[in-house]
């Protein structure tokens, strides 16, 4: 992975040690709703929510700047919405409404372990969050607290990939973090291709001339055209996110 450190003349040895900090100084984390959802599949589960949240918090303790988006798939996703008949329009404004909810548990089991936290949110909905700026989510984390960066893009037929790489870019993250329930990108879907192998690096180009299914195409496009990089690695494996922070490989990284 990428060091996004620069030579600061110190001697080897306290860079090694600040490493563990200065690896990625602020990130974009992406959550999946799914797997918020845990075994049941559907709704929010509080250990698996506790377990984000403690995650998150450990690496916050050391000085990184964490914007998170996190989707909305455990209680509603617009496009299969669509697909039983649900106006699309309606239907991505659902699922935009679905990822407050989740942000909103997010913020509550991390406010319960004493992290500051702030939801903003892409519509209007004082007092449920505030609304959404780049200046703003930018002081807000330069003040220390996670923020999470709520509804979407807030708007129609983009998904919360999309509003990830967007978001990602516009609080000037140093790399996306894409926390999924595989540990990383593979040739084929590990889960039902047995024979399926791992990337440790692949270029944007590679995963859209594959047609992997990392992210959606809108998403990946934006990030490379950019200069982005994203990091897909197995959120739900505890302690996995601060292996990350701290270089380890784990995961695949995408970049040009």
């Amino acid at each position: 992975m990428p060091c996004m450190h620069h030579g600061t003349g110190e001697s080897p040895e306290t860079n090694i040690n600040n490493a563990i900090t200065i690896m990625f100084k602020r990130i974009l984390l992406k959550l999946s709703g799914e797997s918020l959802a845990g075994e049941s599949k559907q709704g929010i589960d509080t250990e698996r929510l506790n377990q984000y949240a403690a995650q998150v918090k450990a690496i916050a303790q050391k000085g990184v700047q964490i914007g998170i988006v996190i989707g909305g798939g455990n209680i509603f996703r617009g496009l299969s919405g669509a697909q039983q008949g649900f106006d699309r329009v309606k239907g991505d404004q659902m699922g935009m409404l679905a990822t407050v909810i989740n942000a909103l548990a997010l913020q509550s089991a991390l406010e319960a372990i004493g992290q500051p936290v702030r939801v903003l949110t892409s519509i209007r909905m004082e007092p449920v969050g505030d609304f959404y700026s780049p200046a703003k989510a930018q002081r807000l984390l330069d003040k220390g607290n996670v923020v999470i960066l709520a509804g979407g893009t807030g708007a129609p037929y983009f998904t919360t990939d999309t509003g990830s790489s967007l978001r990602a870019l516009e609080i000037k993250a140093d790399v996306m973090l894409k926390g999924t329930r595989v540990d990383g990108i593979y040739t084929a879907d590990p889960e039902k291709d047995p024979t399926a192998t791992k990337f440790t690096e692949i270029t944007y180009d590679e995963v859209i001339r594959r047609g992997l299914k990392v992210m959606d195409q809108t998403a990946t496009v934006m990030c490379k055209e950019n200069g982005m990089p994203i990091y897909v690695f197995n959120m739900d494996k505890v302690g996995n996110l601060e292996k990350v922070i701290n270089g380890e490989q784990i995961g695949t990284l995408v970049k040009p």
